[in-house]
């Protein structure tokens, strides 16, 4: 199957093109390249064998994803948008003309070409500040940050579309914490300046790019203080994609799946583990709650056990060992 896929240079969206290249399907990948490097591209090519285009461009060009998804495009994985928490909070402008109407203009080029598959890139901030963990797929909606309602404004979107079109085929994908790194080191989370999650910030501290880890509030009502997630290995996460693209390519209808491990993870257990796994010294120091941020939140991800034939398989070790071969195998990350 010949696929686009949006965002494909960035950290879930390379993981994921190597999976699918593995599996034999042919991808377009298009990337504005704003939080991504053109030299993922190559590495994905390095380790997946398969014809890969890449075009450098953005979803809201709508003529521009119309002419790709002209060229025998049978499906779409959207990951292209804006992802961090914090940020989202100082320039919420931004993260709702990326990723809302970038969708938008995906959309239209979609109905223009006649494609009727997509799988999106979602997020568990959907759920808010959910009363009880785990989290199900039926739990209420909401969000408490400007990322977070972008997410659930997409998701509305396209299954308003999906009503519409009796035709088209939305799987939406609710990641939990993407971590880790593919196991051979070449291909990771290479975020722009100081990054916004959890596990390449320790990586940065670990290699010494950082001097410091910051962990924003210890006063959560958690076993240690700081707040738990429920971190999955982004090989896994990649590899969810493949199983929805594999279970409703072609039947029509809107899912919805939680991808995560099921299991929760504080801030100082990983912090632990990553100390433990690299033999580095991460030293610490708490800071106030950032806005936005909840006190835990982990998957019930057995609805995608049983309907996609999927489950986490890698564990804690797995993710920070494999998070710290790409760190330090590539200290600055990818080239220019």
């Amino acid at each position: 199957m010949k696929i686009l896929i949006t965002g494909g240079a960035g950290y879930i969206g390379s993981h994921t093109c190597v999976e699918l290249l593995n599996a034999g399907h042919e991808l377009v990948v298009l990337d504005n390249l704003s939080n991504s490097k053109h030299a993922a591209i190559h590495r994905i090519r390095e380790l997946a064998a398969g014809p890969l285009e890449f075009v450098k461009g953005d979803i809201r060009d709508t003529s521009l994803v119309s002419n790709l998804l002209s060229q025998q495009c049978q499906a779409v994985i959207h990951f292209a948008g804006l992802k961090a928490v914090g940020e989202s909070t100082q320039i919420p402008a931004d993260y709702y003309e990326t990723n809302v109407s970038g969708t938008l203009s995906l959309a239209r080029a979609m109905d223009a070409t006649g494609v009727k598959t997509i799988v999106f890139s979602s997020s568990a901030t959907v759920y808010g500040d959910p009363s009880t963990v785990p989290i199900t797929e039926d739990f209420p909606l909401s969000a408490t940050n400007p990322y977070g309602w972008s997410k659930l404004m997409v998701e509305q979107i396209l299954s308003d579309l999906a009503q519409a079109d009796p035709k088209l085929s939305v799987t939406l994908l609710r990641y939990f914490n993407p971590v880790g790194a593919h196991p051979s080191g070449r291909i990771g989370e290479d975020p722009n300046g100081i990054p916004n999650n959890l596990m390449p910030y320790i990586s940065q501290v670990a290699i010494g790019k950082l001097p410091e880890l910051s962990v924003f509030g210890n006063d959560y009502p958690t076993r240690d203080g700081t707040g738990i997630r429920d971190y999955i290995h982004v090989v896994d996460l990649s590899l969810g994609h493949l199983a929805a693209l594999n279970a409703h390519h072609d039947q029509a209808g809107r899912y919805v799946y939680n991808l995560g491990t099921g299991h929760g993870v504080s801030v100082l257990e990983m912090r632990n583990a990553f100390a433990k796994a690299s033999e580095r010294e991460i030293p610490y120091r708490f800071a106030p709650r950032r806005p936005g941020d909840i006190a835990a939140c982990w998957a019930d991800p057995s609805l995608a056990n049983g309907a996609l034939n999927w489950r986490a398989e890698r564990g804690l070790l797995d993710m920070v060992s494999d998070a710290w071969k790409w760190q330090s195998m590539n200290p600055q990350g990818y080239p220019d």
